[in-house]
């Protein structure tokens, strides 16, 4: 899959400020700080189109990146960021369920989880919540790059178990560093197209 062009053509607050042209949408989720702003960047072959923040749980607005005049990569706020207030933690919530569960350009979720770690609590929330209203979902393990070889299998088996991930589900171990899993991904978004 060539990417000729990439426009972040709104940073959304609200349902009212979605797009309206019915476009397919991919939607990014995980932990705040787990790497979704390299994510972007790597899968779009743009160097920092995507910014990344040193401080986590910066993005707080639903931003919708338009790939090819063809999708949108949906970029979420990062879930299970402390430094953030209760109210707006909860409005963030409400924001996501809105968009999860009634958003029909929604084709595919993209569950960002750090390779090197155990999934989070917020993780497995995460993923019950996708399964639980059947949301196509595909779980890529971030940072791969600092995770020794030999360590690999050992990790990916402790992802499996931690969020007791279903048959049919894809995995993909990703790292923006040497580029892992970036075709994997194009891939995934071009037969889901």
């Amino acid at each position: 899959m060539k990417i000729n062009s990439v426009d972040l053509i709104i940073s959304a607050v609200r349902r009212s400020q979605y797009p309206t042209d019915n476009k397919p949408e991919f939607l990014l989720v995980g932990r705040s700080n787990v790497g979704k702003s390299s994510f972007i960047n790597t899968i779009i072959g743009r160097k920092s189109y995507a910014r990344i923040s040193s401080t986590p749980g910066k993005t707080q607005t639903i931003n919708f990146y338009l790939v090819n005049d063809e999708f949108y990569l949906v970029d979420a706020p990062g879930y299970g960021f402390a430094k953030l207030g209760k109210q707006s933690q909860k409005k963030f919530g409400l924001m996501m369920e809105d968009y999860l569960t009634e958003r029909p350009q929604l084709k595919q979720v993209f569950m960002l989880v750090d390779f090197r770690h155990k999934p989070s609590k917020d993780d497995v929330m995460m993923y019950n919540f996708l399964k639980h209203y059947k949301i196509p979902v595909t779980i890529i393990a971030t940072k791969s790059d600092k995770v020794g070889s030999t360590s690999h299998q050992k990790q990916r088996n402790l992802i499996f178990k931690d969020l007791d991930i279903g048959v049919g589900d894809d995995f993909i171990v990703f790292s923006n560093v040497n580029k892992t899993g970036k075709s994997e991904v194009h891939d995934k978004i071009y037969r889901t197209l």
